[in-house]
């Protein structure tokens, strides 16, 4: 069995594993509505089926990918992602949103049409043969990816300050986590086969399974988590206490960011 056929069976795996423990989550939800469940449960369902076309055993017709340009284009990682990636943001926008009994639907809807966006230009970049052609429409699909951030950001992240201190923090923390693990798709995209050619198709094969995992499963666990200790910070099962210690720990971090540029910018 080739390399990347073996790194994504293992993603399927991880899809698997991490749907059945989603969905089992949702049996106690614990204050969260069980509709934030459902959709972290289909998230690794749909991914982990988009990524197994490309490993089953394929005649003339290869399942999930397809040769272009000197490369191997893997139409099936967008036909998961134009899917997943604006449930990602709706169960973000969720978070932001979670005491407010009416959500706004007009944002949220704006930001998930935004990444449909992202993904289908992310695709036809990866469609075109010509040079220039593929990074133009590459960076159409940066600038709608900084729309999504802004609104991650901007509007989302003032709307959960006004709904106290704790979701406030909650929020940052996932939404920092979101925003990194992010970032690395289109920095994949551009050094891997698709772009420059920096790395070969295995390496970025296998870096395709890592982030999707973490941004997938590890981001609906601390999120769902972190909005079950809410409700019921008293009474935490084990899960709960390491997904709050994971986002105790980010905290950590951001703030380590913050107390480092204090004295950058009095120096400036």
């Amino acid at each position: 069995m080739e390399l990347q056929n073996i790194f994504h069976w293992l993603y399927v795996a991880g899809m698997a594993l991490g749907a059945i423990y989603l969905a089992s989550l949702g049996r106690n939800p614990r204050g969260v509505p069980r509709y934030e469940y459902f959709v972290a449960t289909f998230i690794p369902i749909w991914s982990g089926l988009a990524y197994m076309s490309m490993s089953l055993p394929h005649d003339d017709l290869e399942q999930g990918k397809i040769a272009v340009a000197g490369q191997i284009t893997h139409f099936a990682r967008y036909l998961d992602w134009i899917i997943t990636t604006p449930l990602l943001l709706l169960a973000l926008s969720w978070t932001a949103m979670h005491f407010l009994p009416k959500k706004d639907w007009t944002l949220i809807g704006s930001l998930m049409a935004t990444q449909v966006i992202v993904i289908a230009t992310g695709l036809i970049a990866d469609l075109s043969v010509i040079p220039w052609v593929r990074y133009l429409w590459y960076i159409c699909g940066v600038v709608a990816f900084l729309v999504v951030l802004w609104g991650i950001w901007g509007p989302l992240q003032s709307i959960s300050r006004k709904q106290g201190r704790e979701l406030s923090n909650l929020y940052n923390k996932v939404a920092t986590d979101f925003t990194v693990l992010w970032i690395c798709y289109p920095i994949v995209w551009i050094i891997g086969p698709s772009g420059f050619r920096l790395i070969n198709q295995t390496f970025e094969t296998a870096l395709f399974c890592i982030i999707p995992f973490f941004s997938k499963v590890g981001f609906s666990v601390l999120d769902l988590h972190g909005l079950r200790n809410l409700h019921h910070s008293s009474v935490q099962t084990p899960a709960d206490r390491t997904a709050e210690n994971l986002i105790h720990f980010m905290g950590n971090l951001m703030n380590f960011g913050k107390s480092q540029r204090l004295p950058l910018r009095k120096r400036v």
